[in-house]
């Protein structure tokens, strides 16, 4: 019977997810040239690509810690949306807000606050295209009011970073109304003479594109971003034609006239900047 019985404990083999090498989160396919990137190397180049410097998106906080050079003091950070329609789709819009704020720790899709850029002191709004994908709603419009009013009361340059799919459904002609609010306080501040960069990123669209992120005293782009106010496949179906390559892309708007540059991720805190220094001079 000791042949078909073990009297004595075999040798321990690991199993075989101790034999697993732990990989996961440490790389990184890039979307532009398939190349698998380290992450850590693509973190110390601020999410762009070090082979073909394909720009990966990142959030609002630290676009605001890219743009200010020694930190930046924030404003209206507890602003919340009241929920004025009393909206539900797949779930109420109130638990959709709820839900969007533990899991980012913002009240809502934008992040104002104040920072040297050179030697200017500015005002600056981020958006987070996580948060109801970057949506423009009665908090993004107030937000960036004050903004806009805090650079008129001090002369202060603006900047505003747009990272969105345009207008909030959720809240209805609420949402459209800051279309109209913010480019009103916009016009105030180009009457001042104060300067304002508008800054758009992958992806800007819709109701911001149809706004405030094109009434910059400079229109500006990082390399490759999405901008525009329909998507390309809504576009193609409406008018059934194939789109040109590269269509809404920043170098094709770049090269139509719609932008004013073009600025790689890196180089875009000087460039505001040497921009500012013009502007006041």
């Amino acid at each position: 019977m000791s042949w078909f019985k073990r009297d004595k404990p075999g040798l321990e083999t690991p199993s075989d997810a101790d034999r697993t090498v732990r990989t996961e989160g440490l790389w990184v396919k890039c979307d532009g040239c398939k190349e698998i990137i380290f992450r850590q190397d693509l973190e110390a180049n601020r999410r762009v690509c070090p082979k073909c410097s394909h720009h990966f998106r990142i959030d609002a906080r630290e676009r605001m810690d890219l743009l200010f050079e020694d930190g930046w003091t924030p404003f209206d950070s507890e602003l919340t949306s009241t929920d004025p329609m009393n909206f539900s789709d797949s779930k109420p819009y109130k638990a959709r807000l709820e839900g969007m704020q533990q899991t980012l720790g913002m009240k809502d899709a934008i992040l104002s606050g104040q920072g040297k850029i050179g030697s200017h002191t500015v005002n600056a709004c981020s958006m987070e295209l996580k948060f109801i994908g970057g949506s423009m709603g009665a908090v993004m419009g107030e937000v960036i009011t004050r903004a806009v009013e805090r650079s008129i009361e001090h002369r202060q340059p603006l900047v505003i970073v747009s990272a969105t799919g345009g207008a909030r459904m959720q809240e209805g002609v609420v949402s459209l109304m800051q279309m109209a609010k913010i480019s009103c306080t916009l016009m105030r501040l180009d009457e001042m003479s104060i300067p304002y960069i508008s800054v758009l990123t992958d992806p800007t669209t819709g109701g911001v594109t149809a706004s405030f992120a094109m009434l910059g005293d400079l229109n500006i782009a990082e390399p490759g971003a999405l901008i525009g106010f329909a998507g390309p496949r809504v576009i193609e179906q409406t008018i059934r034609q194939k789109l040109p390559e590269g269509f809404q892309r920043s170098e094709f708007l770049l090269s139509h006239g719609f932008l004013d540059a073009v600025v790689p991720r890196l180089e875009m805190r000087s460039f505001i900047a040497r921009s500012f220094d013009f502007f006041v001079n």
